[in-house]
């Protein structure tokens, strides 16, 4: 290469090669921001490392707070004023305190393009150079021109630089080592301690009084050990003095004001290689010699030669990502464990009662009243959201530099954890950490899933408060039992069970065997055994007698149980009447049947809809082959059984219709009854008959029950009673009549059976009907009155 004269400021001009290599910047740049003359620049770490003799005995008890920033990582690691750093810190030093000054003494310009552009002379190159140029032809591939010259003299040449030097002073220090109060000073360097202000002013001093201050400082560092001071002057080319520097080697200065200035190395090729040499340098720098740059549409990508298959991606750089991606993955871990193993959170988890099971809910309400553990909550989220920025600028950059490689890369987002999550965790740590490791709790199945190597990390978990089947409250001696339970339930062996009323047998028995097909039978053959022995009564008519059916006919079945048979109610099963008719009548009967369930008024009677909807029909069977008598039986079986204490039968006649097939019916209201020319026919009821069965019933048993409503002996007592009221009333109603409204049959009992006032009927009801939305799975029908 030639040479060429540069300019300089003050003296004579230097020599300096041309072209340059693509210059190494980073070795030549200052450590520490340029400042003006004599400012200070203190610079504080975290926690420092232990005091030791030496810069190694750091490393042999676990990593220090900074070591990561210590490793060899390029060539600013490897400065000078770094490596002093180092081996400070190192040696426990905690604060660095740096006051300097720099100045710029050469400014250098390559002449030689100017000479070119405005004198039209040709360059000065060197004789290697233009050989090397030659050799390469007019059309030389990129293999070559990265051979020849790319890599003898690089891809650019230094157009403009300016050298310079500086001087710095440099104080470690240990701030536990010093005094924290100035001491009175007799003389120079005489003081017991020494304080941050005096190093400050010491520091301030050092470019106006150098020496003097450099013999205080050295004073201070042999009397305290508790600084050390580094003093570093380096300077240009061309200085007179060079005792005073500890370098005299070139410094680029390179700082907003004095700027490196470069230029592609093309400009000084020929014009048929300009074009090639750029892409080739292109594909030099971006593929690194193993492929050529190939660009289309903003897309660049490297076309890879045979022997570099791989030079798309970039595989260190993929698994270095990969890497910090799953040092990431580790740190958001670690938040996670360090707020479980937080102050705050072992607080909240101690701080929860013991006497009673908590579920999610339970516990979140104690969280929201934490107001300690709620903000250091917020600094987790705080840093788990600058971790989850950093992952995702990595994701994206490794999704950039292996778009183009074979292998995907694998990573797995971490998952932030939700309060439920928290909230879950410190269940498992109140009832799942009998073993070192906790377990995890299942408040679904109340129980824990430990890890693998423990065989049970499940405490004592207490029972749960709540309604309906939960406990009221926990037992004292042993809280995971329920000592009381809510209404409606009665606790059993340290559990609340649902409480059923006793045997009603005392009271009432409602209880039958006869299945629906024995009963048939038995009314096919009239059994005397289901038959309920009534008491005839008509004054319109008498059994055995013919009568004309003109008119409607009133008779009636009653038991007088409250006279007769007051320990007695009676379900009636079925009705039969025998009906005779003249031969040739062309009248039948119509019967509307009216039934009274405990007795009372006609008008507390309750009408039987025959035939109507599901009821069942008359089924009507001959006597006798002249067929003038037949059995009309209203068969209700277990279905439409009912109670019954007077049945009502109202007794009509209709006109037979001439045409079978026809359903229409006349009534027959004869106008004139003095004609007898007009007469019908006369009609006869042999029998009329009610078969069923009889139940016991203890009234004054009921009225003593009834009683406890007021004065219970216990509260146990109260309950069982109106439990026992509850199912006697739900089992007589359930025997009401159909209809869409089920009629009340339960008052009329208390009404007309233990002869009790209207009042006391209606607080009795009240009573149920409080006391039944007490219980579990309550259902409280809506009853029509029938009794007032």
């Amino acid at each position: 290469m030639g040479r060429q004269d540069l300019p300089r400021v003050d003296g004579p001009p230097p020599m300096l090669p041309w072209p340059l290599a693509l210059l190494a910047l980073s070795t030549c740049c200052r450590w520490g921001v340029a400042g003006g003359a004599g400012g200070t620049v203190p610079q504080q770490h975290a926690a420092p490392a232990t005091p030791s003799s030496s810069s190694s005995s750091s490393s042999s008890s676990g990593r220090a707070p900074l070591d990561w920033l210590l490793t060899d990582r390029g060539p600013f690691y490897r400065a000078q004023e770094y490596v002093d750093f180092m081996e400070r810190y190192r040696q426990g030093f905690t604060t660095r305190y740096r006051i300097y000054r720099e100045f710029a003494r050469w400014k250098v310009n390559n002449l030689a393009l100017e000479r070119k552009d405005f004198f039209s002379l040709p360059l000065p190159l060197a004789p290697e150079f233009i050989r090397n140029i030659r050799l390469l032809g007019r059309r030389p591939s990129p293999q070559q021109i990265t051979d020849s010259l790319i890599k003898k003299y690089g891809t650019h040449f230094l157009l403009a630089a300016t050298l310079g030097g500086e001087e710095s002073l440099t104080i470690f220090v240990d701030k536990r080592k010093l005094s924290r109060r100035a001491e009175p000073t007799g003389g120079a360097g005489n003081s017991s301690g020494v304080s941050l202000e005096t190093l400050h002013q010491l520091a301030a001093s050092y470019f106006i009084d150098r020496e003097s201050t450099l013999r205080r400082l050295h004073h201070i560092q042999i009397a305290t050990a508790a600084i050390k001071v580094t003093e570093t002057r380096t300077g240009p080319l061309g200085c007179s003095n060079y005792d005073n520097l500890d370098s005299v080697s070139s410094v680029l200065v390179q700082s907003p004001e004095n700027k490196v200035q470069l230029q592609g190395l093309q400009t000084v090729l020929p014009s048929y290689l300009r074009e090639r040499f750029v892409a080739a340098a292109l594909s030099y720098i971006a593929c690194s010699s193993a492929g050529e740059l190939v660009c289309h549409r903003s897309d660049c990508r490297c076309q890879c030669q045979p022997a570099f298959p791989r030079c798309n991606c970039p595989e260190a750089d993929v698994q270095a990502l990969e890497s910090s991606l799953t040092q990431l993955r580790r740190a958001w871990e670690s938040h996670h464990g360090q707020f479980e193993e937080s102050e705050e959170f072992q607080a909240l988890v101690k701080r929860l009662p013991g006497d009673r099971f908590l579920n999610r809910t339970a516990i979140s309400h104690f969280w929201a009243m934490d107001l300690d553990v709620q903000h250091r909550y917020q600094q987790l989220g705080t840093s788990l959201k600058l971790l989850s920025r950093k992952t995702h600028r990595l994701i994206r950059r490794l999704f950039n530099l292996s778009k183009r490689c074979h292998r995907q890369p694998r990573f797995k987002l971490p998952k932030e954890r939700s309060l439920p999550y928290w909230w879950s965790r410190a269940q498992s740590l109140l009832y799942c950490s009998e073993t070192t490791v906790p377990g995890t709790f299942l408040e679904e199945s109340h129980s824990c899933t430990c890890p693998s190597d423990q065989p049970s990390c499940q405490g004592s978990i207490p029972c749960a408060l709540g309604e309906g089947p939960a406990c009221a409250s926990c037992a004292e001696d042993n809280s995971t039992r329920c000592g009381t339970c809510n209404h409606g339930y009665v606790l059993a062996q340290g559990f609340c069970r649902p409480e059923v009323a006793d045997s009603l047998e005392h009271y009432l028995g409602l209880e039958t065997d006869l299945q629906d097909l024995e009963l048939k039978y038995l009314l096919q053959k009239r059994d005397s055994r289901i038959e309920v022995h009534s008491i005839f009564i008509s004054n319109d008519m008498r059994l055995g007698s013919w009568f004309d059916p003109s008119w409607r006919k009133r008779m009636l079945l009653t038991l007088k149980s409250n006279k007769y048979k007051p320990g007695l109610v009676h379900v009636m099963l079925a009705l039969s009447l025998q009906i005779c008719l003249t031969k040739n009548s062309t009248l039948e009967p119509v019967m509307a049947i009216y039934v009274n369930p405990f007795g009372g008024s006609h008008s507390e009677s309750w009408f039987m809809p025959v035939n109507e909807g599901s009821f069942p029909d008359w089924e009507r069977t001959n006597v006798d082959a002249s067929a003038q008598c037949q059995n009309w039986t209203l068969t209700l079986g277990n279905k439409w059984k009912t109670f019954f204490e007077t049945v009502h039968v109202y007794l009509r006649s209709r006109i037979k219709s001439l045409d079978d097939s026809s359903n229409e019916t006349i009534y027959y209201e004869p106008l004139e009854m003095a004609d007898p020319s007009k007469n019908l026919g006369y009609m006869k009821i042999n029998s009329l008959q009610v078969f069923g069965y009889s139940l016991p019933f203890e009234p004054d048993a009921i009225r003593d029950l009834i009683l406890q409503l007021d004065y219970p002996y216990t509260q146990g007592s109260q309950d069982s009673a109106m439990l026992q009221l509850l199912e006697i009333r739900d089992r007589v109603n359930r025997l009401s009549p159909p209809g869409k409204t089920r009629l009340d049959l339960f008052t009329c009992l208390l009404r007309h059976r233990l002869k009790l006032a209207n009042n006391e009927v209606a607080r009795i009801q009240s009573s149920l009907r409080a006391f039944n939305t007490k219980l579990p799975n309550a259902v409280e029908q809506e009853m029509g009155k029938l009794c007032s």
